[in-house]
């Protein structure tokens, strides 16, 4: 293209890459124009230079390089795209311009590599010029060097990273070319001006000319810091007020200080970390323990060179470290001490916070070792303390120091104090919390008063030290007993002191000061040993609250009660009786040992009367209870004048300064007395006061003590009951565990059962407090004891103990709340409660030899030594923190080959964190990092166990220590896949829940950028799932910082992924509010329950039943303000939430307040087109990628509230999410059409939410499915198929879940989706269900459409029945119990709708599974089931799957069930009132508040009632009383309602605990609050959609019910004081909603027979009670009654009800005391049951009846029951049991099973007799006759011979179907022929396959199809049934019963035949049956059972046409077609066959 016409034409981008230069050139000249041109930087046009411009600056021709440069420059300031071509570029123009001669050329390079650095680039372009400094072209350098200078002038340290460039500038020094040299100055001066002195050491290594030259400029330059000239992109406003400060002049600029100073450069970071462990002498471990001290020098002296490198590698310093600190604990030569110390202390400089791990190993030896007086040893000591101390924090070496701090020898007391002074000073108000003063303030005080003043001196400075770093404030309360000249000492020691950097000090403090309270006066009130009696507010364990002053000087009063206790010299008597008459009146003083009681009374009376009249000041406590005490003193005889005596013990201790001196004159009597009947509750109080004057600590064990010194086991007992409850008034604090453990033990051994039970319900009590720590000490008690307390621990689980409510804190209520928070900062630590522990210290059992051993080459002997280890920690139990060298020996064995001993270890290392508790911290660098090591290890067994090792640990310490320091990201670096993808997830999950993390988090980011890279798929997700986790803590801006130290190539991937986390980072946990919000209590971590009374308002509760962590960003101040209520707030919410309150304004309030889902119009209809034509994703997933979630956010975006999807899409707070799901339930019904507008995306994002773990939101979400559905069926609203088809299949996901109550949620709500959806529809999503890989989905799925088939028939089998059921029966051969089972069912469930056909629409089964099919359709032949359920069968009974009945029909009654409920029950409910007491005492608290009168929730449907007709006609009055009565709180207003608990309305949801606290209330003592729970429960009962929310719940119901009927009987009737009316109505409450549970049979059915029995007593009880009829109305309500009785025996399950009568029967007969009209009306209702036995026969469990019978006759035999007055017992029991006989017959004795001994019971016997009057057995005489004669024509030998060959082919698989033909024919001829001898030792499988061969011979003989086993349908039809009469002397019964008993199994003829029961329900008018005798074609002999087996196939193959023939008639059920009845039919026809062969 030699002619310039042809480029010209080219456009402007292809000239630029044009072969011919001069093209080059023209193209680069019009493209700066272009550049200059285009005004928008996002322009397309940008696009088509990117690849182009490293072109543009490497053009081979220097004439067109120059424009191509100046076009680049113009592109890379104008376009947006630039930034990506940073690397490429600037590495041209490093190599390509920087070479050039031209000086413009070079300019322009270094104009853009600028600019780049101008657009956010600057990281790339620094490691490229870096680069460049390598080159060897020292033109390159040079120009690299001068740009780096010029960046660094013009944007400063800030922007561009000093240290790598630090690190290669001495190189430059030692260039040979002056050029480079010089400007290496140049930059050296540069970076002077920037970070001054910190650069000097990096540069001590060059020539010393060099650096002479350089100390020459430095000095020259200006002291005033530089300022940054030019500014990024991202920083515009900086440069804005940059350019006006130039403008305003240079004076203001300087005198301006720039808002964020520069940070001050640490020099160690800009050092070289130097590797010296390798360079240690080989021999030095060898000459560190020689004999000469030379050599042990020489050995110091090589490892103090070495140290003296400033920044040191991190290794494994160990076992240097162990060699050091043995030199510094042993050495006697104190110059090798010294020298060791040096050591020390450069490797703790050298390594800084990496040397921490070792920290905990040499500090104590230090401390020790300064008792050398030696000035130089001391020195060096104290300069390796110091550096040691730099590298660890106070709390870690806190208890080493502490342990010197009484040490005998002046001069490490003095040292230690030194040591912490010069530490204090390094320390922060943040470093140096309360909680360390607290430990060391005593220690110092101490020492304030020590003999030496050294020591004296120390303390001065030490405590003067903390006063300046944290203000005087927070020291003052703690020297409180200190004099004013010690006093002066230290604030003037404060004075002296000079803090690092002028920081902290009183400013620091007086600007903390307003958060904390107000300090208290210098010097304590001399008597404050005991609280004020009213001190509420310091309530134990309650998170104190903020800016409440007035109770603040008395919080501080209480600090440190050891140094303040009000101490009392014991007084003589004299002194006592002087100081008495001061006060009191003189006949009193007189009178108190007067020989007449009454004359002690009056004393006593006039003695409290001037108590009470007494002033504190004035009181004389200790001389009032020695006159109290003197004769007869606590051994007074008469108990008025005693119960006198403790209540003024009581008074005294309250009003006045009760010291403990007093406390022990009056405790003997006190603890005497508690077991006395009357005066044991006197004496109670009087401890409690005692307790509330002297703290409960010092009290409970005096108490303690004294009363087990006694024998007393009524005064044992009562005073432990009494520990119990004060224990929860006081709280747990100060509580000597140990002391009290040892005499629980004692009470646990004691013979007498009242105190073994009160010591076990101490342990519960202690329970709530101490949590799992307690059950330790018990674990060697025997079993059946170590039982009943984890009985009772278990009651107590999940409940939170208590609001403490008396006694004093032990710490201010700042003071506890700080170290709350501080706990809480660090991630949460242990309880407080493990502080109160005793622990054992172990160090001395850790002997060398066991290290050694752990430590030994054979692993056998490293086991030995780990068991030994095990032993001593297990021993212990709870163990101090030093154990000596047991870390480093366990740390070896992490890493140990032998992975067993790695797991033992780390079972050991599980064992440590929990018997170590918080104190574990210090380990957590030696002992804790390896464990994270460990998560690398290439088994998963190692790992998990790794894990759990690790979470074990850190619920101990907390995460703050895990990531402070390199340690973390060292771990990190490993590129080993397990380690990185298992600590990222640790991460993840534990982060979110910190609300600080230390900086040094910023050092992992590096390897996560890399773990997003990583080439292990698991590490990358983890990573990008942690991506936001960090970000959250470490901001976008450092995080997208820290990728410019990525390579170009992972720069781009990576901040793309940071944009995304950016989306979804969860906002950052707010700080506890008033440093309080978030405070633990002291009772074990448990939330103390929120007292009303502790606040100036009530706080408006926002939900009673949810997480305590719900409002933690809610702040305090709020509860103050008038809270702004909106409409919508003003109802609660139908999920259990009420309105939610946010931490925001009442702006943000406002934005709340309207509509959630916006309405669009045809906006689903535009998705679902859009989906249609694939415009986006089609919503169908294995798991949700983040482009379906970033899709649904775009679709919410449009109709969904902002700050609603905000809250959907919480990444982190999943309780926003919790929250933001209420409220849509709440709003459902108002906003019903904007539900239906957005259902669609709704249900997605619930799809999103079952691909998570967490079950709080999975629960809520199924909650608001079931509240969905009914009311999208109420509006008959229907889904489509584009919502069903992107929510159903994900919601059959969850049906697999493990926990049962999602399962059963699933299961409701695809039971209630069915009236939404058609079931047809759903079927085939379930039958997708069944293929799934987790067998719980596929058996709840088989289930699931086993109802479906049953409920709406075969026509939901989608695509056909055939295809659908032949899938369902692969399963039957599934691998999982529980599918086969399952599958079983449903093919059942088919059978049942479809009967044989099932057979041919499975297809062809293998004979196991075929086998297992028949006899699963035998079993449920032997079953008495109702009827299929028509498709119209209410939804409840659809829930209850066919497989929650045991398949064995007795399974359930193996034991006795009359016993459980009455059991398990009550227990429940006593539980449950525990629970809730603590709910309840807080609502009366906020109801006292608001207004005492009756909540909102007591309300009725007024309309409702009055026009249910059919409940008025049956109740007119009852109920019209119960209008009238409960109008009025209807009408209250509704600011009265609002602080009520939860409206009942939520109970349809299935919240359990609602359901549980109102059912609680029903038995309530207050008559108001009982019938307000009855009308919430009647509420809820009346309407059939909430019924069934009420499910599981009857038996507690009805308990409480009872439980109510029996103290209104008891106590209510009794009391005069109570209106009559109220107990009318509260009787109308009761009776209503019984009638109303009692309507509803499938929740009556639930009721058990215990409750049953109850429930009767009472009913029966109310009605026989005289005092009813005196009320007004009384007969109505006793008619009431009487209806309600009826009713309770129609509906309940009439097993249970018939049952309950007779045991209620058995009770009422045997009391002597009990009213005969009592038995009378049992016997009525047990009459009434028989009468309706012939139609509810099928439904009762004859073996329980029969179980019942027995044991009532077994009490009253024949001869007992004909002795009562009344022969109606002996007849009713007849009646029972003839009419039984009559409806089962012969049947009847099958049905003893559950009997033992049966042939013992009276019972047997009377049944025989009935069966054998009733005729059943009779004929048998001639067929035994038959039989015998049919024996006699053949020989027996000849037929056991015949027949064993026959078998023998049988066996054989050659013969095996020949010899089936020979035995059918042998049978066909010899009918009678026996063949149990010869199957009787086979298998059961050999026998079915015979059985099976005949049948199956026998139909193809006949010409038929295959016959299918089924239960065998033989109505009777009009034959005598009692024609054939029993002889049982010619045949023993037995044999008979054997051979009918064989015949029924194999026939299913155990029960009644499910056709049978269908032609019952099915046919209602009575009519004749069609007789079948005309089925029995052929002859044959009746008496052969299998002749009858071959005549039963047949019946069996014909019933069908039968069946249907039968349903064209009208026919009544007959109760005759009962098994028996149907056996004696057949055996008419066969003996009329029989005789016709004849």
């Amino acid at each position: 293209m030699g002619d310039d016409s042809e480029w010209m034409k080219l456009p402007i981008d292809q000239k630029c890459e044009h072969k011919v230069w001069k093209a080059r050139l023209n193209g680069y000249e019009e493209a700066l124009k272009l550049f200059k041109r285009i005004e928008d930087e996002k322009s397309p046009e940008w696009g088509k230079y990117l690849g182009l411009l490293k072109k543009f600056v490497t053009d081979s021709n220097a004439v067109a390089q120059l424009k191509g440069l100046e076009a680049a420059l113009a592109y890379i300031e104008n376009a947006h795209v630039a930034g990506k071509t940073s690397g490429e570029v600037v590495s041209g123009v490093v190599s390509k311009v920087f070479n050039q001669p031209k000086a413009r050329a070079k300019e322009l390079g270094s104009d853009i590599c600028l600019m780049y650095m101008e657009i956010e680039r600057a990281e790339v372009v620094q490691d490229e010029l870096i680069k460049g400094l390598d080159n060897k072209n020292p033109k390159i350098v040079v120009t690299c060097i001068e740009t780096l200078r010029k960046a660094l002038s013009e944007f400063g340290s800030k922007i561009i990273t000093l240290k790598p460039v630090v690190k290669v500038l001495p190189k430059q020094f030692e260039s040979r070319e002056k050029a480079v040299r010089d400007e290496a100055k140049l930059l050296a001066v540069e970076i002077y001006k920037w970070i001054r002195d910190a650069l000097r050491p990096p540069l001590q290594g060059i020539n010393s000319v060099q650096l002479k030259e350089l100390e020459e400029e430095w000095v020259k330059l200006p002291t005033a810091a530089p300022k940054q000239s030019r500014f990024l992109r991202s920083q515009q406003a900086l440069k804005a007020k940059f350019e006006q400060q130039q403008a305003a002049g240079g004076d203001e600029a300087d005198g301006d200080k720039d808002d964020e100073p520069a940070p001050q450069v640490d020099p160690y970071e800009l050092l070289e970390a130097v590797e010296i462990l390798s360079k240690l002498p080989k021999d030095f471990y060898d000459k560190i323990e020689a004999k000469k001290w030379q050599e042990r020098k020489e050995a110091l002296e090589a490892v103090e060179t070495l140290a003296k490198n400033p920044k040191l590698e991190n290794g494994d310093f160990g076992d240097l470290v162990r060699a050091l600190r043995k030199v510094i604990g042993k050495d006697a030569n104190v110059m090798l001490v010294t020298l060791a110390a040096k050591c020390v202390a450069g490797l703790a400089a050298g390594l800084r916070k990496k040397f921490g791990t070792y920290a905990g190993h040499v500090v104590p030896t230090i401390l020790e070792k300064f008792k050398e007086k030696k000035p130089q040893v001391v020195q060096a000591l104290q300069e390796a303390i110091d550096a040691i101390f730099l590298t660890t924090t106070l709390q870690n070496i806190s208890e080493d120091v502490l342990g010197v701090m009484d040490n005998k020898n002046p001069s490490i007391k003095q040292q230690a104090s030194l040591f912490l002074a010069r530490s204090f000073r390094h320390c922060t108000q943040a470093t140096l919390p309360k909680s360390m003063l607290k430990a060391f303030c005593p220690a110092f005080l101490k020492q304030v008063n020590d003999s030496a003043p050294e020591v004296r001196d120390a303390a001065y400075e030490a405590l003067g030290t903390a006063m300046k770093v944290v203000g005087e404030k927070a020291v003052n309360p703690f020297l409180a007993d200190l004099d004013k000249l010690k006093l002066d000492k230290i604030k003037e020691s404060a004075d002296k002191v000079e803090l690092p950097g002028k920081k902290g000090g009183g400013v620091g403090a007086e600007k903390k000061a307003p958060a904390a309270k107000a300090a208290p006066p210098a010097v304590a009130p001399a008597r404050s040993s005991g609280p004020p009696k009213k001190a509420p507010a310091a309530k134990l364990g309650g998170p104190p609250k903020k800016g409440k002053p007035a109770s603040a000087p008395s919080a501080k009063g209480k600090k440190c009660p050891e140094t303040k206790e009000f101490v009392e010299t014991e007084l003589s008597i004299e002194v006592c009786e002087e100081r008495s008459a001061a006060v009191l009146p003189a006949s009193c003083m007189q009178l108190l040992d007067s020989a007449n009681w009454k004359e002690r009374l009056a004393s006593m009376e006039e003695f409290q009367k001037a108590v009470e009249q007494m002033d504190k000041s004035e009181m004389p406590c200790q001389a009032l209870v020695r006159m109290l005490a003197k004769k007869p003193g606590w051994k007074e005889t008469n108990f008025q004048v005693m119960q006198m005596k403790l209540h003024i013990v009581g008074l005294i201790a309250q009003k006045g300064s009760f010291s403990k001196t007093s406390a022990f004159v009056v405790l003997d009597g006190l603890v005497d007395k508690i077991g006395d009947v009357k005066c044991g509750g006197k004496a109670k109080e009087g401890l409690t006061a005692t307790a509330e004057a002297c703290s409960l600590p010092w009290t409970a064990e005096q108490v303690v003590s004294m009363v087990f010194a006694q024998k007393n086991p009524k005064n044992q007992a009562e005073t432990l009951n009494w520990l119990a409850n004060a224990m929860k008034e006081f709280g747990f604090a100060g509580i000597n565990v140990k002391g009290f453990i040892n005499n629980v033990k004692t009470a646990l051994g004691a013979t007498n059962p009242a105190v073994r039970t009160a010591a076990i319900t101490l342990l519960g009590v202690m329970y709530l407090y101490m949590g799992a720590p307690l059950r330790m000490f018990f674990e060697d008690e025997k079993p059946a004891l170590l039982k009943q307390i984890d009985d009772e621990f278990e009651k107590m689980q999940g409940q939170s103990p208590p609001t403490a409510f008396r006694g004093a804190r032990k710490g201010g209520a700042e003071e506890d709340g700080e170290e709350a928070d501080e706990q809480e900062e660090d991630g949460g630590g242990a309880p407080d409660v493990m502080d109160l522990l005793p622990r054992t210290d172990i160090s001395d059992k850790i002997t060398q030899d066991m290290v050694d051993k752990v430590g030994d080459k054979n692993w056998k002997i490293r086991k030995e030594g780990l068991d030994e280890v095990a032993a001593v920690i297990s021993e212990a139990k709870f163990i101090q923190p030093s154990i000596g060298e047991l870390p480093m020996a366990l740390k070896g064995r992490l890493n140990d080959s032998n992975k067993i001993l790695v797991q033992q270890t780390l079972t050991i290392l599980q064992q440590i964190a929990v018997a170590m508790g918080p104190a574990l911290k210090q380990h957590v660098k030696n002992l804790g990092m390896p464990i994270i090591t460990v998560l690398g290890d290439g088994k998963t067994n190692v790992r998990a166990a790794a894990m759990t090792t690790l979470q074990a640990w850190v619920e101990q310490t907390g995460m703050k220590d895990w990531l402070e320091g390199e340690d973390l990201s060292e771990e990190l670096k490993r590129e080993n896949p397990f380690l990185r993808q298992e600590v990222l997830g640790w991460l993840a999950e534990k982060l979110p829940a910190m609300r600080t993390v230390p900086s040094d988090l910023m050092l992992c980011v590096p390897y996560l950028y890399s773990c997003l890279e990583d080439r292990n798929g698991d590490v990358r997700k983890k990573a990008q799932d942690a991506l936001p986790i960090f970000m959250m803590h470490l901001g976008y801006e450092k995080m997208l910082k820290a990728t410019g130290k990525l390579k170009p190539a992972s720069k781009e991937p990576v901040s793309a992924l940071l944009e995304k986390a950016r989306a979804v980072m969860p906002a950052k946990l707010a700080p506890p509010p008033g440093k309080a919000g978030a405070a633990k209590s002291v009772s074990g971590g448990a939330p103390a329950a929120k007292s009303a009374s502790s606040k100036p308002k009530p706080k408006p509760v926002i939900d009673d039943y949810d997480d305590d962590d719900d409002d933690d960003d809610e702040p305090e101040p709020e509860t103050k303000t008038k809270k702004v209520v909106k409409p919508g707030a003003a109802k609660k919410g139908v999920l259990g939430k009420k309105a939610p309150v946010t931490k925001a304004t009442v702006k943000d309030e406002e934005d709340r307040s309207g509509v959630i889902f916006i309405l669009v119009p045809n906006g689903k209809e535009q998705r679902i087109k859009e989906e249609k034509g694939l415009k986006v994703l089609k919503w169908n997933f294995n798991t949700p990628r983040d482009e379906y979630v970033d899709q649904l956010k775009t679709q919410m975006s449009t109709c969904f509230a902002r700050w609603l999807q905000d809250e959907l899409f919480h990444a982190s707070d999943f309780q926003r999410q919790v929250k933001a799901i209420g409220v849509m339930g709440e709003r459902m019904e108002e906003e019903l059409e904007g539900t239906v507008s957005c259902l669609d995306l709704i249900l997605k994002w619930f799809t999103l939410r079952f691909f998570e773990t967490n079950s709080t939101v999975l629960m809520k979400v199924l909650e608001y499915l079931k509240l969905l559905f009914p009311t999208l069926s109420r509006e008959n609203y229907h889904l489509n198929e584009y919502e069903a088809s992107s929510f159903i299949p994900y919601l059959i996901l969850k049906v697999g879940e493990s926990k049962d109550v999602v399962r059963k949620d699933v299961r409701a709500i695809l039971t209630m989706l069915c009236k939404v959806y058609p079931a047809s529809k759903v079927f085939p999503f379930l039958m997708d269900g069944t293929k799934s890989k987790n067998s719980k989905q596929r058996a709840e799925c088989l289930e699931e459409l086993g109802c479906l088939i049953e409920n709406y028939g075969m026509n939901v089998c989608q695509p056909t029945p055939a295809k659908s059921m032949k899938e369902i029966a692969v399963h039957i051969g599934d691998r999982d119990n529980s599918v086969r089972n399952a599958a079983l069912n449903t093919v059942l469930a088919v059978y049942n709708v479809c009967g044989d056909q099932v057979y041919k629409l499975i297809g062809n089964l293998s004979e196991k599974e075929m086998s297992m099919l028949e006899e699963r359709v035998k079993r449920s032949a032997k079953k008495t089931p109702a009827a299929a359920p028509p498709p119209a069968r209410q939804a409840a009974e659809r829930e209850r799957p066919q497989r929650e009945h045991p398949s064995n029909p007795n399974a359930t009654f193996m034991r006795k069930p009359a016993q459980q409920p009455q059991e398990d029950v009550p227990n429940k409910l006593k539980i449950m009132y525990r629970t809730y007491r603590i709910q309840a005492r807080a609502q009366n608290a906020v109801r006292e508040h608001s207004h005492p009168s009756i909540p909102k929730e007591f309300q009725l449907d007024l309309d409702m009632i009055e026009n249910d007709h059919t409940r008025v006609s049956e109740l007119p009055d009852l109920v019209q009383h119960k209008l009238d009565e409960l109008l009025e709180p209807i009408m209250m207003p509704e600011p009265k309602i609002r602080s009520v608990s939860p409206h009942f309305d939520d109970l349809h949801n299935s919240t359990a605990s609602t359901i549980n606290f109102v059912i609680s209330q029903v038995a309530s003592g207050d008559i108001n609050t009982s019938i307000q729970a009855l009308a919430q429960i009647d509420e809820v009962l009346r309407q059939e959609d909430k019924a069934e929310a009420m499910s599981g719940h009857i038996d507690q119901f009805l308990i409480a019910t009872f439980m109510q009927l029996r103290l209104i009987y008891n106590t209510h009737m009794a009391d005069d004081r109570l209106d009559k009316k109220d107990i009318f109505k509260l009787y109308s409450c009761i009776i209503g909603n019984m009638l109303s549970l009692f309507s509803m049979e499938s929740l009556a059915r639930e009721a058990s027979m215990g409750v049953l029995k109850d429930l009767m007593h009472g009913l029966i009880t109310l009605m026989l009670d005289a005092r009813v009829e005196d009320i007004e109305d009384g007969q109505q309500l006793i008619r009431s009654v009487n209806l309600l009785v009826v009713r309770v025996l129609e509906k309940s399950d009439q097993t249970n009800i018939l049952s309950a009568l007779l045991v209620l029967l058995q009770d009422s007969l045997t009391t002597s005391s009990g009213s005969p009209m009592f038995s009378e009306l049992v016997m009525k209702c047990l009459w009434r049951m028989i009468r309706f036995l012939p139609e509810t026969i099928n439904s009762i469990n004859l073996d329980r009846i029969l179980l019942d019978v027995h044991n009532f006759m077994k009490v009253f035999p024949k001869e007992k029951l004909k002795q009562l007055k009344s022969d109606v017992p002996h007849r009713t029991l007849k009646t029972l049991l003839h009419t039984l006989c009559k409806l089962t017959g012969a049947k009847i004795l099958d049905h003893m099973s559950m009997i033992e001994n049966k042939n013992d019971s009276e019972l047997e016997a009377h049944l025989r007799r009935v069966v054998k009057h009733s005729g059943n057995f009779s004929g048998m005489k001639s067929d035994r006759g038959t039989e015998k004669g049919q024996d006699d024509r053949m020989s027996k030998a000849k037929v056991s011979d015949i027949l064993s060959e026959i078998f023998k082919k049988i066996g054989s698989k050659e013969n095996t179907k020949e010899g089936l033909t020979e035995l059918y024919e042998y049978k066909q001829k010899y009918s009678d022929a026996d063949l149990e001898p010869f199957l009787r030792n086979t298998s059961q499988f050999f026998q079915s396959y015979v059985e099976r061969g005949l049948r199956v011979i026998e139909s193809e003989r006949e010409g038929k199809g295959r016959i299918q086993p089924s239960s065998t349908v033989i109505p009777q039809h009009g034959l005598d049934s009692g024609s054939v009469p029993l002889n049982g002397e010619e045949m023993k019964p037995a044999v008979y019963y054997e051979r009918l008993k064989i015949l029924r199994q194999r026939q299913g003829l155990e029960n009644n035949s499910r056709q049978a029961q269908l032609l019952q329900q099915e046919e209602g008018d009575s009519g004749p049956m069609r007789p079948i005798t005309s089925l029995l074609s052929k002859p044959s002999v009746a008496s052969s059972t299998d002749m009858l087996q071959s005549k039963l196939s047949q019946l069996k193959e014909s019933r069908e046409s039968h069946f249907q023939q039968e349903q064209s008639h009208s026919h009544s059920p007959t109760r005759c077609s009962s098994p028996s009845a149907n056996l004696d039919d057949l055996k008419k026809r066969l003996e009329r066959i029989k005789s016709n062969r004849q």
